[in-house]
């Protein structure tokens, strides 16, 4: 049977952890803690396959011994991570398809939290401390695959470490077909339970669905698979006691690649359980880097970017219309084939003739009073061609109603009355008006 290279399973890997990361941040923000658990998780699997397969590609050497020890804690841990995760969203999911109020408190939001994080993260954490029983020595190195765990072949090995995707798969299927069952009987009411989730729209609650689906349809059966190989590759022990399992236990297993590939179920079993991570990262990106809210923040993202190295952000959207830099003014229709027109708005404001008066004000003043009258807009000779913007009427007035302007006194007389003098039109006037 050939295998792929090396190093095609580093660059899988490697991109598998880039695609499961990048839609991490916006799931974050929605707080759907299942789907952020299965990230995480496949996420830092892959990159951990990646960094052993590229450290140890064509050597045994046992140069890292605690990263070792990390490294085949987590690998024990992802197995049965990947599966609880998906239990959470597939319970999460149950719920929201068989609640009977769409309202939640703030309490019960807190709770279900809590108990997504006791599944998706407090279950590995306990298979991680259960694997201790089983574990005969302190790790294995494979050439080309880097640290491994090992796991004594003796019955309780099932139980503690082995079986444990196989019965969280179960668990999962109930809850698929739970869901299923309530969606087609409250079909009707599906959009009023999704409003009690602001972050849950229908297609991503169909997404979720189809993720959870798929894993759940893939754990069941590898899961049992494994089992099968684990009880092939070598014969079952008897238990003895604690410390005949754990004799030698500081030991270090190296094997290099000519020899783990003369056991064909080995060869299997660990290639099986390298690449069910990268297809866990694709499967995922499949259902969820694709999407419109995807599409999305890769825009946001591409315009950061570009905004910072000084790149054009210019789109064009489906209707055919250019938008540059997201200005709509300036863009190009290439229906309607017009170019951009610039226009310049520009306010003017009236000064009202009343706001001249003030009961202290002296012919000093003046000059402060008209600073908004441009001086060198016409000329105190002129018959007419030099008015300003500010003076022009609103509406045509009868000339013969109007009195000639008269200049203003030195001084103005505290009790005298105001007099307002409508503005004069265009063709009568010789001068700016001083009221």
């Amino acid at each position: 049977m050939a295998e792929p290279p090396n190093w095609f399973f580093s660059m899988c890997a490697f991109f598998g952890f880039v695609l499961v990361t990048i839609p991490l941040p916006w799931h974050l923000e929605a707080w759907n803690t299942g789907t952020c658990l299965y990230m995480i998780w496949t996420g830092l699997a892959c990159l951990n396959q990646f960094i052993n397969s590229v450290v140890w590609n064509s050597d045994v050497i046992n140069r890292a011994p605690v990263w070792c020890d990390i490294s085949t804690k987590f690998i024990i841990g992802s197995a049965v991570a990947i599966p609880a995760s998906s239990l959470c969203i597939n319970r999460r999911l149950y719920h929201i398809a068989s609640v009977t109020s769409v309202t939640k408190s703030r309490a019960q939001k807190r709770r279900d939290v809590m108990v997504d994080l006791a599944i998706g993260l407090g279950l590995p954490i306990l298979e991680m401390i259960l694997h201790y029983i089983v574990q005969g020595h302190r790790f294995n190195i494979f050439e080309e695959v880097g640290c491994y765990p090992f796991t004594w072949n003796t019955p309780p090995a099932y139980a503690l470490v082995f079986c444990w995707p196989l019965a969280i798969g179960a668990v999962s299927i109930y809850y698929c077909v739970m869901t299923i069952r309530e969606l087609s009987i409250r079909r009707a009411q599906f959009k009023e339970l999704l409003s009690a989730n602001k972050n849950l729209s229908s297609g991503r609650y169909f997404r979720l669905m189809g993720l959870a689906g798929v894993e759940v349809v893939c754990t069941v059966p590898l899961g049992a698979y494994s089992i099968y190989l684990n009880s092939s590759a070598e014969p079952i022990q008897r238990w003895v006691s604690w410390a005949n399992t754990h004799y030698d236990f500081s030991r270090v297993g190296q094997y290099p690649s000519v020899v783990w590939h003369e056991n064909q179920l080995t060869v299997i079993s660990i290639q099986l359980s390298r690449y069910f991570i990268i297809i866990c990262a694709l499967i995922f990106f499949a259902f969820f880097g694709f999407a419109d809210e995807a599409k999305k923040n890769y825009r946001l993202a591409y315009e950061s970017v570009a905004k910072r190295v000084g790149l054009s952000t210019g789109s064009m959207s489906t209707t055919g219309t250019w938008t540059a830099n997201g200005y709509p003014d300036m863009s190009y229709n290439s229906r309607s084939g017009t170019m951009p027109v610039f226009i310049t708005q520009r306010t003017e404001r009236k000064r009202d003739s009343l706001a001249s008066f003030s009961t202290d004000l002296s012919l000093g003043d003046f000059g402060g009073a008209l600073d908004d009258v441009k001086k060198d807009s016409y000329s105190p000779t002129a018959s007419g061609g030099s008015i300003s913007k500010e003076t022009l009427p609103i509406s045509p007035v009868d000339s013969n109603d109007i009195p000639l302007p008269t200049l203003p006194e030195p001084t103005l007389d505290i009790n005298a009355v105001p007099r307002h003098i409508p503005d004069a039109p265009e063709s009568r006037r010789s001068s700016i008006d001083v009221v």
